[in-house]
């Protein structure tokens, strides 16, 4: 089994056996994300097929199985099943664990800070494709969400920055800080070269983005139901 493979697979077996446990009862729920997988999937796949076309990034193949669809390894596929079923499970566990918490401050800043640093990033860094399409989709995302305050907004918020520590873990090791090559490698002329790590700064707006969306289709899906 490939390296990336391992990685995608160990960090969804945690999450998937703990969906059954009876206070969040996550598995009861499953289907309010299929939708927001097939939007979601689809967007980021075409995106993720154009730019690896491009070569704006790409994959190792020593750390992969080796079966591909178009041009993506099955490995990256299953990243955008796994990561945000991993990410939403993580959303409903920390609203089951800790509704008492305060989030409306933290959520303003944390919002605004997105929305005001991913628009800057995006203007003056409109020559790198990378940093101005992540930048510019988690911008426009992240107002919209401001505009329209949807209930589950601040229990986003509080998802997003715990669901950084995996984020970090598992993009530090996609990206080289564990192996002597990078499993995912990025066109020096697409990002503007901060990392975190060995993590360009433009994966924290991407990640930003995929999750939004993916929570935002769930809660919708989920609300539907009880209406």
């Amino acid at each position: 089994m490939s390296l990336y493979a391992i990685l995608i697979i160990g960090v969804f077996i945690g999450p998937l056996a703990l969906s059954f446990d009876k206070k969040v009862a996550f598995y009861k729920e499953i289907r309010f994300l299929i939708l927001g997988l097939i939007v979601t999937g689809f967007i980021f796949l075409i995106w993720d097929e154009y730019f690896t076309i491009k070569q704006v990034w790409g994959f190792n193949p020593k750390y992969l199985l080796g079966i591909y669809l178009g041009h993506l390894p099955l490995e990256e596929v299953l990243f955008f099943i796994i990561v945000p079923y991993n990410c939403v499970f993580v959303h409903q566990v920390l609203k089951a664990y800790f509704p008492s918490i305060k989030l409306k401050n933290i959520s303003s800043v944390f919002l605004i800070s997105i929305a005001v640093s991913a628009l800057s990033l995006a203007l003056f860094n409109y020559h790198n494709w990378y940093t101005f399409s992540t930048c510019s989709l988690a911008f426009l995302l992240c107002t919209t969400a401001i505009l329209l305050k949807p209930k589950w907004l601040n229990n986003f918020s509080f998802t997003y920055l715990v669901c950084l520590i995996p984020f970090l873990f598992v993009n530090g090791i996609l990206t080289g800080a564990a192996t002597s090559a990078p499993i995912v490698w990025y066109s020096e002329s697409h990002i503007i070269g901060w990392r975190i790590l060995t993590i360009p700064l433009e994966d924290i707006y991407y990640n930003f983005s995929l999750l939004i969306l993916v929570i935002a289709f769930f809660e919708w899906q989920k609300g539907k139901s009880l209406s």
